[in-house]
């Protein structure tokens, strides 16, 4: 079973998983059979310049984790490509044993090469060792969560999920997995993958600009899956926008706890897990997704990706 303590990292006593925080902007969402935070923390920054090799400042980045966990964050997103392994080795150094009520979601389907490349890895072979991968260097005996990555850095390509899901549905079998989702996959890939295993989420790129999964968002909530943008606040180039900028000018906020803000009020199953390898800046970003939003705020916003 997963490696569990009633204690967190700095050695205050931890939530059960009945008693989540509530206080964190958006409240909380029922992730398979565990209660998260809608507002989560993607670990992938941590890792050194370009996603590759260790952070410039090792004990900020524990700093940061814990800091996470203070907070009362429940939901951290990761992968063992991130460095590759840098995110997952801070987060057991940090972290582990880890407070109950914490779920690390996990991501395979694409290996690192020497030029900072993401070369796809989905074979069955591949897959499998990712996950063993995963399980040591979290120090787990069970993954909460993986998502099966398809696509590339260009985003989801066309083509068929099944044989790769069906690996990851036979490891769930075999019990080194809880639950299931997909990555960078189009609406097609998600109804196929539903076909083979249930999947608890979908995480795919969507921000203020990038509206294209609006409609699949919408049908992900109607049947209680929740939906995970990655690259909230644009990615390498940050959301720029006079829309954004009105909006946030009126409100006394930043820009990007706007776009925070803005998914978080989209839909009920948008959870959230914006990167930072800053203790001041993950503040920000938690004070700023509370910012509240008007129908007229909306409307303006909503011009920007339609």
């Amino acid at each position: 079973m997963r490696t569990t303590s009633t204690s967190d990292a700095s050695g205050s006593t931890s939530d059960s998983i009945g008693s989540i925080p509530t206080a964190l902007p958006g409240g909380t969402w029922t992730l398979g059979d565990r209660e998260v935070t809608r507002f989560g923390y993607g670990a992938m920054q941590l890792a050194g310049p370009w996603v590759m090799g260790p952070p410039a400042d090792h004990d900020g980045a524990l700093a940061v984790l814990r800091a996470v966990v203070r907070a009362g964050i429940t939901h951290i997103d990761t992968s063992d490509a991130y460095g590759p392994r840098v995110t997952n080795d801070l987060i057991r150094e940090a972290l582990h044993p880890y407070p109950r009520s914490l779920f690390i979601a996990t991501k395979v389907g694409a290996n690192r090469d020497a030029r900072g490349g993401w070369p796809t890895a989905r074979r069955p072979e591949d897959l499998r060792r990712q996950v063993q991968d995963n399980l040591q260097a979290l120090g787990v005996d069970v993954l909460d969560l993986v998502n099966m990555r398809m696509g590339d850095a260009n985003g989801p390509q066309d083509g068929s999920i099944a044989e790769s899901f069906e690996t990851l549905a036979q490891l769930q079998q075999d019990g080194l997995i809880r639950h299931l989702g997909v990555s960078n996959v189009t609406a097609e890939q998600v109804a196929e993958a539903r076909g083979i295993a249930p999947i608890v989420c979908v995480q795919n790129m969507y921000n203020l600009a990038v509206r294209h999964d609006d409609d699949l968002i919408d049908d992900l909530a109607r049947d209680g899956i929740a939906y995970v943008p990655f690259f909230p606040l644009g990615g390498f180039t940050p959301l720029q926008s006079e829309a954004l900028s009105a909006v946030a000018q009126r409100l006394s906020a930043t820009p990007m706890a706007v776009a925070l803000s803005w998914l978080l009020q989209r839909s009920a199953n948008v959870l959230l897990i914006p990167g930072t390898k800053s203790v001041t800046h993950l503040r920000e970003n938690i004070s700023g997704a509370a910012t509240v939003l008007s129908a007229q705020d909306v409307a303006e916003l909503d011009t920007i990706g339609r």
